[in-house]
């Protein structure tokens, strides 16, 4: 029989959040893999969890994968660990699930903590529908076109960001997007958390007085209907107003219901577009 792959999530902060069933989980498997053994021991320690604990991160996700594989096929129970917050979210341990599952063995989530969604939840924005990014590419031509891509989103965007890049990133979100509303959570669940509920712009004039201290996560408004309608319409009113209703006709729309699509495109009355359509062509 193999073995079970257990995703164990972890405190962001504050050591209090960590679970029972993780605790007992972490107590009673054959190893621990962590992202970095020299921060997780501290963990173990405090909890005072003897099991043994090997290294798994993003410089060794593909060779050591295997070799975690390896030991659940011989029946080791095996928890894995992230240095905070929740395996795979952001993190190289989705490589190693992926491949537990192309291998048949069973693999099962202990939930807890997750900065994006501790977040999200404190950001006073829509938490209906959201995007996770987590943190940008550093190679130019990924991140331009991530951030283009942003452009058209209307789900709430989540980012996470370290102190060095933050206002490179702000600078960046604004130049693309706009002055859009944004939440800057910091430091969650740790003694400096901090909240700041704000615009794009003016965070950007915040930290060119003050230093950003501690990780981030960016909580970013999607795009608005009204302003999605706006540029909608703006496009269509580059359009002649004969080649619009082409546009409708080629599509097998009979006169009436192009003419429909038009005004509804144009954000005007059906009648209007009759009437300017008689004024051109007489």
């Amino acid at each position: 029989m193999a073995g079970i792959l257990y995703l164990c999530a972890t405190p962001i902060g504050n050591l209090e959040d960590m679970t029972f069933r993780v605790l007992e989980t972490l107590k009673s498997v054959d190893l621990i893999a962590a992202e970095d053994t020299r921060n997780s021991i501290k963990l173990l320690n405090h909890f005072e969890i003897k099991t043994p604990m090997t290294s798994y991160h993003e410089f060794n996700k593909f060779e050591k994968a295997e070799t975690l594989i390896a030991k659940l096929k011989e029946g080791l129970n095996i928890a894995l660990i992230t240095d905070a917050g929740t395996p795979a979210i952001s993190d190289p341990g989705e490589v190693l699930v992926k491949r537990a599952h192309e291998e048949g063995i069973t693999v099962t989530s202990l939930p807890g903590c997750c900065a994006l969604i501790t977040a999200l939840t404190l950001s006073g924005l829509s938490t209906r529908r959201f995007s996770f990014e987590g943190f940008l590419p550093s190679e130019k031509k990924d991140r331009r076109e991530i951030l283009d891509a942003l452009k058209s989103e209307e789900r709430t965007i989540l980012l996470y960001e370290a102190p060095h890049h933050l206002k490179k990133t702000l600078e960046e979100l604004h130049e693309t997007l706009g002055d859009r509303k944004i939440t800057l959570c910091r430091e969650l669940t740790k003694k400096f958390e901090e909240v700041k509920v704000t615009t794009l712009s003016e965070v950007i004039a915040f930290y060119e007085a003050n230093e950003p201290k501690g990780e981030y996560v960016l909580v970013v408004e999607g795009k608005s209907r009204e302003e999605r309608m706006a540029e909608e319409a703006k496009k269509f009113e580059e359009l002649s107003l004969e080649d619009h209703m082409e546009r409708y006709l080629n599509e097998g729309l009979d006169e009436k219901e192009a003419m429909k699509k038009v005004a509804k495109d144009r954000g005007i009355s059906k009648r209007d577009v009759y009437r300017m359509l008689l004024e051109r062509k007489n």
